[in-house]
């Protein structure tokens, strides 16, 4: 009997000491294998993914307040900080994918029966509102903004007391690089337990949702992933060799691995911002850099959100026979990237501003949500993929921006050594 024990042990040692990577394959294995045998236990384990979830909600909110006012303020004017160039490859992925989702709909396009009962929430009629509610969000109360994890709300309260704080003493700055030492070391804590999370993820979901309800929209379905892996595989891959000049793979699967499987099962962009960090604090950027480009990201950075919005809406389109012309499509991107920036970090917050996008078409608010109670339907990979694609990509750009400052300043100093010589 230790014999038996002693060898289970040495067996499972390379899995406990592993890399969270491979604990985590690990959990999903696991976690399929007891919804497939044993449903009811999985469903009641599923109460682990919500405590993980929920942990990671909790900490996010103060981790990203904390981490901007300290980096702002114990940043100089010489500090790397290399934020206007993450945003522009933020926009430019958007943009990008909602025109190739565009591209991918005419090609492939899709109907869907339009019956049932339309989902009662609440949506925004009109571009305005969305906009509107993005500047009540910078203005909102910090306590509130922090409670409702409103991140541009935290975003602007933390930058404006960390340009304060600047001028404030040494010894206040101290106390601010050694609260966001603290919060951060919190986090990491939680996110040593992202094994038992997934694996209560991923036996619950199984468990109770299976894959037999998407059957009817497969199609939908299809091209919805399609044009996310698209993205996610080329045109992220080619804005990321434009702005480095390398070869774009290596960080494109990294990222994937570690930030997107851990999205995909949290399917909450918000929830990742504590994973993304580690990683770029693994790989040793800028923290002036990463402590905003992240929280910004997971706010802006929507390009499966994108996805979303112009596939569906042009799949309304076509099943209710709308032609759709070259310049209504183009304008569809822009609503479509403008919308997908107001996109809340949570499960299913794209579907709710399909709506809006619908109404450039004079598709009316009834029939609209019968289109989002089909996006209901296969919200459970849609959504999940969709997260991973958008948390990924954050911290995929920030380590290009970051790259491609390191490789411009080794050009300059390059030029700056051929003319000494010459």
């Amino acid at each position: 009997m230790t014999k038996r024990l002693s060898r289970v042990f040495r067996f499972a040692e390379p899995i406990v000491h592993g890399s969270l990577i491979r604990q985590i394959l690990v959990a999903l294995v696991l976690g399929a294998a007891l919804a497939f045998v044993w449903p009811t236990a999985a469903k009641d384990v599923g109460i682990l993914g919500e405590i993980f979830v929920t942990a990671l909600k909790g900490v996010a909110p103060v981790l990203v307040f904390v981490l901007v006012t300290s980096a702002i303020a114990n940043s100089s004017m010489s500090t790397e900080m290399h934020i206007r160039p993450v945003i522009a490859l933020y926009l430019a992925s958007t943009f990008g994918a909602a025109m190739a989702s565009v591209a991918v709909s005419f090609m492939f396009p899709t109907t869907i029966t339009l019956t049932g009962a339309a989902q009662s929430s609440a949506a925004p009629g009109e571009i305005s509102q969305v906009l509107t509610q993005l500047l009540l969000n910078v203005v909102d109360n910090p306590v509130r903004a922090i409670a409702n994890a409103n991140y541009i709300g935290i975003l602007s309260w933390a930058v404006a007391v960390g340009m304060i704080l600047r001028k404030s003493r040494e010894e206040t700055r101290i106390v601010l690089g050694d609260a966001s030492s603290a919060v951060s070391s919190i986090v990491q804590i939680v996110i040593r337990f992202a094994p038992i999370g997934i694996f209560g993820l991923v036996s619950h979901t199984l468990a109770t949702e299976g894959f037999q309800v998407m059957l009817e929209y497969a199609q939908l379905l299809l091209v919805l992933l399609g044009a996310m892996a698209f993205v996610a595989l080329v045109l992220n891959p080619f804005i990321v060799w434009v702005a480095t000049h390398d070869n774009p793979y290596p960080l494109t699967f990294m990222v994937l691995r570690e930030s997107g499987v851990s999205a995909f099962f949290t399917r909450s962009s918000a929830a990742n911002i504590p994973v993304n960090m580690d990683i770029c604090r693994r790989l040793k950027l800028p923290e002036s850099t990463y402590a905003i480009s992240i929280p910004v990201g997971s706010t802006i950075n929507m390009a499966g959100a994108a996805v979303t919005i112009t596939v569906i809406t042009l799949s309304a389109a076509h099943s209710l026979g709308i032609q759709v012309d070259m310049f209504s499509a183009i304008f569809l991107s822009v609503i479509a990237s403008v919308c997908a920036a107001g996109t809340s970090g949570v499960p299913g917050g794209s579907l709710m501003l399909i709506p809006l996008a619908c109404g450039l078409f004079g598709i009316d608010q009834d029939t609209a949500m019968q289109v989002v109670a089909v996006g209901f339907i296969i919200s459970v990979l849609q959504d999940s993929t969709e997260t991973g694609l958008n948390s990924s990509s954050d911290v995929l750009f920030t380590i290009a921006a970051c790259y491609r400052a390191d490789r411009i300043r080794a050009e300059q100093e390059a030029a700056k050594n051929n003319c000494g010589n010459n």
